[in-house]
């Protein structure tokens, strides 16, 4: 299981759960899985659903930032990784 650097975590929701997330490269759609991985962070989390902007959209590219819902605490500066199969 390969992984790509997609970019990082920018600010975390924690009362709804939500992270915020710059993409540097890459893209990243409905049905990717990545891994989010930091000093304390390190989970796997399939993406079902994202948002730009408050509106939900299939896929994400290069130089956008999205919020995802995910089930751990996630920190400022944390690396995402999308894991290619």
């Amino acid at each position: 299981m390969a992984e790509v650097e997609l970019g990082r975590i920018t600010h975390y929701f924690s009362k709804i759960g939500v992270a915020a997330i710059a993409i540097a490269q890459d893209a990243i759609r409905l049905g990717d899985t990545i891994h989010v991985k930091g000093h304390t962070s390190d989970f796997l989390v399939k993406i079902d659903s994202m948002q730009i902007d408050g509106k939900s959209v299939d896929e994400a590219k290069a130089g956008q930032s999205i919020g995802i819902r995910v089930p751990q605490h996630a920190r400022e500066h944390d690396v995402v990784y999308k894991v290619v199969e």
